[in-house]
C-alpha cells in the first residue's frame, strides 16, 4: 500500500535531519543549533562568577582546616575531645579537728559520699529506682523529678551519704547514677558545745562558731586527679595533679568536763523555772581562757543540712556574746569600788539608808528591803539600792564612768582574742551626757547593758589584784605572757573579795551560791527587762562570783531571761546555778578546797542533777 505523499515527505525531512552533520544544516532540514533556546547567548561574567565562588569556598575549607589541625588554635578541640575521653576530678582536703583543751575531739570530718546523677544517661522507668528513693531517704516523685531533667548533664541527688548506704545504691548498678568522696562533719558532743564548736555547710564550709571563725585554718587545699576512661567507661589511667592538704587543728580554751557540768546546769533551771532561756560562762582567772560557755536552748549540729530549716533563732542565738542585759545589782561592786579607789569610803564606813528610799531629779529610788544604817561591807552584802546610790552620788562622773570602762563595759571583747566575730560592746553613754539620775541608775545596774561574757571578764579584776586579762576561746601557751589591763588598786580588789564573800553569806542576798569545802563570793542582780521603752514586769536573773576566795581560779557568770513560777531574784534562779558550775568545775580541775566540808540540802539536789 501506498502512504499519502504528506506522510512521505515528513519522514524524508527527518531522515535528512538526523543525517545532517552537528556543526550545520542542509538545505532541507533543521539543525540542532537552529534551536531558539540554545541561540541564546549567555554573558561570560557569569561563568567567571561562579568558578570564582566555588575557589573561594574550597579556600575557606582549607583555611579551617589549616586553622584546626594546623597547630593555630587546638586547645579547644583538644577540650573537646578529652571531655569524651578525661576527667579532672576535685578531691576534697580533710578538715581539721577541733579539740578542747586536753585533745577531746570535738567537731571531726568523717568519709561520706555524695551521689549525683546524668539524667539523660538514667532510666526513669527501671525498677530500681524505688529502692534508689528508699535508699535516699526521698519520695519517688522527688527523685523522678530531678531526674526528668534531660536537659541537664548533673544533679546532685544526696550529699553527705553515709558510705555504708553509698555501697547500697553502687550495688543497684543503676545505669547514670553515680557517687563520689565528701567529708561530714561529726560533733561527739552534740548540743552541748554547739555554740562553741558551730557547724558547716553541705559544703564543709564554716556557718557559725569556732567553725566559721577559723575556717582559713580548718579548710584545707583540695586536690584534683586526672582520670582517663576508655569507650566502655573503664579507667585506663589515673594520675594526681595536685594532692590535697589537710587542714590543721584547732585547740579549744574549753575543757569538756567543764563544759557539760555548765550545761547540765543551766538545762536544769532553764526547765525548772521555766524560764525563755539561759546562759552560763566559765572562765580561768589567770589567763582570761573560756573553759565553757553554755546556751540554753541549744540544737544539735549533726542533723543533717536539709532538716536545719526547724533550727529557730533561739536555738541559734549564742547569748553568751551576742545578747545584751542590764545587769542590774551585779554592777553594784564597781560602783563601790571606785568609791574606795577615791579614798571616799572604807568596807567600814557608815551610810544611813533609812527609810529605805531616794529621791534624785524628781525620781524615787527604793531598796527591796528597808534597812537603817549600813557598813559599806553590809551595802554590798544586803544589795542596797540607796546604799549604793548615796556612794556613787559622791564621785565624779568620769570617775564612775572611766572604773566601768576599764572593767570592758560598753566595748566589745577583741575578735582577735576572743576568737569569734559578733560580740556586741553593749550600752554605756559617755560621762558628759549623764544626768544625775543616770549616774545613781547606772551605779546599781540599770541604764547600762552588758553581756554575760563582759560581766564575766569584769569579776576577774576583784579575783584577781584588781587588773583584768583579754578573753581567749583558743587554748593559750603556758608560757605566754598575758597582757592585763588595771581597773582598781589591789587593795581595793582584795578588800572586794571580802565584801562579796559576806553576799553569799547568811547575812546577803545568795547564800544559795555557796558549795561545800570551797569558799566562794559573787554579786546577785534582778533587773526588769526594757521593751519599747518601758519597762515591763519581765526579769533577767544574774550573778556573777568566783572561788575559792583564798586563791581564785574561776569566775562564773550566770544569766536566767525570764523565770517564771514568781521566783525571779538572782539569789533564788541564779545563785543555785552558780553553785554547781563552780562545785563540779573546781573538783574537775582538782583545785583543793579552802572551805568547810559541810554540805547545804540546796547542794544536795543541785549534785542529783549532775
Amino acid at each position: 500500500m501506498k502512504q499519502p505523499a504528506p506522510l512521505r515527505s515528513v519522514i524524508r525531512r527527518a531522515g535528512s535531519s538526523r543525517a545532517a552533520p552537528a556543526t550545520g544544516g542542509t538545505r532541507g532540514g533543521v539543525g540542532f543549533n537552529s534551536n531558539p533556546l540554545l541561540a541564546i547567548r549567555l554573558p561570560a561574567w557569569r561563568s567567571k562568577m561562579l568558578l570564582f565562588t566555588l575557589f573561594c569556598a574550597f579556600a575557606a575549607l582549607a583555611g579551617r582546616a589549616f586553622y584546626l589541625m594546623g597547630g593555630v588554635n587546638t586547645e579547644f578541640l583538644q577540650k573537646q575531645g578529652e571531655a569524651r575521653y578525661a576527667r579532672t576530678l576535685e578531691v576534697p582536703a580533710v578538715r581539721g579537728k577541733v579539740t578542747d583543751r586536753n585533745g577531746v575531739v570535738l567537731a571531726a570530718s568523717v568519709p561520706a559520699r555524695a551521689v549525683w546523677a546524668i539524667p539523660e544517661d538514667v532510666a526513669t522507668d527501671a525498677p530500681q529506682l524505688a529502692q534508689l528513693a528508699q535508699l535516699l531517704d526521698m519520695p519517688l516523685a522527688e527523685l523522678k523529678r530531678r531526674l526528668g531533667h534531660e536537659d541537664r548533664s548533673f544533679v546532685y541527688l544526696r550529699r553527705q551519704v553515709d558510705t555504708d548506704v553509698a555501697d547500697k545504691i553502687a550495688a543497684l548498678k543503676l545505669a547514670g547514677i553515680h557517687s563520689s568522696r565528701e567529708f561530714r562533719r561529726h560533733y561527739p558532743e552534740g548540743p552541748a558545745v554547739a555554740h562553741v564548736v558551730g557547724f558547716t555547710s553541705v559544703e564543709d564550709r564554716g556557718q557559725e562558731g569556732v567553725e566559721l571563725a577559723h575556717e582559713s585554718v580548718l579548710a584545707g587545699r583540695t586536690g584534683s586527679r586526672r582520670v582517663i576512661k576508655d569507650r566502655l567507661g573503664r579507667v585506663v589511667e589515673d594520675a594526681w595533679l595536685r594532692e590535697p592538704a589537710p587542714g590543721r587543728d584547732v585547740a579549744l580554751a574549753l575543757d569538756n568536763r567543764v563544759q557539760f557540768i555548765a550545761t547540765a546546769a543551766l538545762r536544769s533551771a532553764v526547765q525548772t523555772h521555766g524560764a525563755k532561756a539561759g546562759a552560763a560562762v566559765v572562765l580561768d582567772t589567770r589567763t582570761g581562757e573560756v573553759l565553757a560557755l553554755a546556751n540554753w536552748p541549744s540544737f544539735d549540729p549533726n542533723v543533717a543540712a536539709a532538716q536545719r530549716q526547724a533550727w529557730t533563732l533561739e536555738h541559734l542565738r549564742n547569748r553568751v556574746i551576742t545578747d545584751t542585759f542590764e545587769p542590774g545589782s551585779t554592777l553594784k561592786p564597781f560602783a563601790v569600788a571606785a568609791a574606795m579607789d577615791a579614798g571616799q569610803v572604807t568596807p567600814a564606813t557608815r551610810i544611813q539608808t533609812a527609810p529605805g528610799r531616794i529621791v534624785i531629779g524628781g525620781r524615787t529610788i527604793n531598796d527591796t528591803h528597808a534597812h537603817d544604817l549600813l557598813t559599806v561591807e553590809q551595802i554590798v552584802a544586803k544589795s542596797s539600792n540607796v546604799g549604793t546610790v548615796k556612794v556613787a552620788m559622791e564621785l565624779p562622773a568620769q570617775r564612775l564612768w572611766e572604773t566601768y570602762t576599764g572593767a570592758g563595759f560598753g566595748q566589745a571583747p577583741a575578735a582577735a582574742t576572743l576568737g569569734f566575730q559578733g560580740a556586741v560592746a553593749g550600752r554605756l553613754r559617755p560621762y558628759k551626757a549623764w544626768r544625775p539620775i543616770e549616774q545613781a541608775t547606772i551605779s546599781y545596774g540599770y541604764g547600762v547593758s552588758v553581756s554575760l561574757l563582759q560581766l564575766a571578764r569584769a569579776y576577774t579584776a576583784f579575783a584577781r589584784d584588781g587588773d583584768v586579762v583579754p578573753v581567749s576561746l583558743t587554748r593559750l601557751d603556758p608560757a605566754q605572757h598575758v597582757a592585763s589591763v588595771p581597773v582598781m588598786q589591789p587593795e581595793t580588789a582584795r578588800a572586794m573579795r571580802r565584801m562579796l564573800e559576806q553576799a553569799v553569806s547568811d547575812e546577803g542576798t545568795a547564800p544559795k551560791a555557796r558549795i561545800p569545802g570551797y569558799r566562794t563570793a559573787g554579786k546577785t542582780g534582778t533587773a526588769r527587762k526594757l521593751r519599747n521603752g518601758q519597762y515591763v514586769n519581765a526579769y533577767v536573773a544574774s550573778f556573777a562570783g568566783f572561788a575559792p576566795v583564798s586563791d581564785p581560779r574561776i569566775v562564773v557568770a550566770v544569766m536566767i531571761d525570764e523565770p517564771g513560777g514568781g521566783r525571779y531574784y538572782g539569789g533564788d534562779v541564779a545563785a543555785p546555778v552558780f553553785a554547781q558550775i563552780a562545785a563540779g568545775s573546781l573538783r574537775a580541775l582538782q583545785v583543793a578546797p579552802d572551805g568547810p566540808l559541810q554540805p547545804k540540802p540546796v547542794l544536795a539536789a543541785a549534785r542529783e542533777t549532775l
